[in-house]
């Protein structure tokens, strides 16, 4: 059942906070709040340490302080800054935190500039009325980072210590 949850929840919420973001320019606080609860549910029964466990918390509040200020500034949305400090905590200090902010933001930037041509062609006309592209065709929208943000933490969710004991778990 745990390893059901480690394999279930993370790339759920991921793809959630994508579609959502994408249908509604908001993420859920509901999407930060179970990763977390998640991750503080699920970090004892894998055999990370009680001080690893804080040190996971700890990246997550590293990261909210950054894009707390990145918010404040305008230079994201709320739910983005929330879901990326959750998923941090996920990650942790290591190499894949690092390997997902590096996706997450080129695939951003890839989005921005598909959108932002999108935005300028005779598509963007047809696409208005679509529910699931409206926000995709509106010049006075912002971006949708949650894509970003769910595309980047699914493709390197495999680096997140709860998932590689998942995998070691399955393979013996």
């Amino acid at each position: 059942m745990l390893v059901a949850a480690i394999f279930v929840i993370f790339p759920f919420c991921m793809a959630f906070a994508a579609v959502s973001d994408m249908v509604s320019m908001t993420i859920a606080n509901r999407v930060s709040i179970l990763l977390i609860a998640a991750f503080a549910a699920l970090a004892p029964f894998t055999g990370l340490a009680w001080p690893e466990i804080g040190m996971h918390f700890a990246a997550g509040a590293a990261v909210l302080a950054v894009t707390f200020v990145l918010f404040a500034i305008g230079g994201m949305g709320g739910g983005d800054a929330k879901l990326l400090a959750a998923t941090a905590v996920w990650f942790g200090f290591s190499l894949g935190l690092v390997n997902y902010l590096v996706i997450s933001a080129l695939a951003g930037g890839v989005l921005t500039i598909a959108l932002l041509i999108f935005r300028k062609s005779n598509l963007s006309m047809l696409a208005g009325n679509n529910v699931l592209l409206r926000h995709f065709a509106d010049e006075k929208a912002g971006i949708p980072y949650g894509i970003a943000l769910g595309l980047g933490g699914l493709l390197t969710y495999g680096e997140t210590p709860l998932m590689q004991w998942a995998i070691a778990r399955l393979a013996g």
